[in-house]
């Protein structure tokens, strides 16, 4: 079941509301991209609801339930997940992740370098300098 929590969340200069499934996150996507929500407003296990979209989200079969009975529906289904201090940072996607050249054994640097005077390309060097 898709569950709402009231609009009383403030970013951005305005209120949100929290979107979430006790079923599976498989519903909830599917219930947020019928809504047109954007896939950047899912955060873990809900989806930040704009105040002007609510009543679209009621209409369309979104149970309206106070803030406290979200979260221990989301507990008792198991689709709660808090973001924790401790917790590894998640990967970056796949178009921010670059390719860093690693020296392969018996290879010929040289060869495999292309033009030795050009220097290491410039993915090479941005992570070297991040370093």
């Amino acid at each position: 079941m898709i569950l709402i929590d009231q609009a009383i969340w403030p970013a951005h200069g305005r209120r949100f509301a929290h979107l979430v499934s006790d079923t599976s996150h498989v519903e909830l996507h599917r219930f947020a991209t019928d809504l047109g929500l954007p896939p950047r407003a899912f955060h873990r296990d809900h989806y930040d609801l704009p105040d002007t979209w609510w009543d679209q989200a009621v209409a369309a079969g979104a149970q309206p339930v106070d803030p406290r009975e979200l979260v221990r529906r989301l507990k008792a289904a198991g689709l709660r997940h808090r973001q924790t201090a401790t917790a590894p940072a998640a990967a970056a996607p796949a178009q921010f992740q670059v390719a860093v050249p690693v020296a392969v054994p018996g290879a010929d640097p040289v060869a495999s370098a292309g033009d030795a005077d050009a220097g290491p390309p410039a993915d090479a060097q941005a992570c070297q300098n991040a370093r």
